[in-house]
């Protein structure tokens, strides 16, 4: 291979084809598109869906339940998670939470559940408790702190929000 041979027959821009254009082109009379059949003729188009005449397969599985794709994504820490992981006094909040591996996926609302015994004064800092979650904390001595974040869409039966 030579220097000036390396870029030989690399063109900046592709001319497009131009298709139907006689025999002389490479791609007259069919066009590309091969002989008879629905797919050969102008205006063809297939339903995504579409498997050959048998009944499709999202026709033939049924459907099941219901995703709210707007739901907050709620992250649950339990009160003997707090008891296992932390100090008394310390300070629990998100990201005291995230570096000892408690919250650690993406979420928009925290929220702090009853479940287990709490003898450790702790301030608590989180979107939501449960009613069991803020009395054992209040029990314990600590506080409980609810962080301005995103709040349940609530409709009235009037409309409004």
């Amino acid at each position: 291979m030579k220097l000036h041979e390396v870029n030989e027959g690399i063109h900046k821009n592709k001319k497009r084809r131009r298709i139907g254009r006689g025999p002389g082109s490479g791609w007259g009379k069919t066009a590309g598109r091969g002989h008879n059949g629905q797919k050969s003729r102008s205006g063809w188009s297939q339903k995504a869906t579409f498997q050959g005449g048998t009944m499709p397969m999202v026709r033939r599985i049924p459907k099941r339940g219901f995703n709210n794709r707007f739901a907050l994504n709620v992250v649950t820490v339990n009160i003997k998670d707090l008891e296992r992981t932390f100090n008394d006094g310390d300070q629990v909040n998100p990201d005291t939470l995230k570096a000892r591996s408690l919250a650690q996926t993406r979420y928009d609302v925290l929220k702090v559940l009853g479940d287990g015994e709490l003898t450790k004064k702790l301030n608590v800092e989180a979107h939501r408790f449960s009613g069991s979650a803020k009395e054992k904390i209040e029990a314990a001595g600590g506080s409980v702190t609810i962080l301005p974040g995103k709040a349940p869409v609530t409709k009235n039966k009037m409309g409004g929000a």
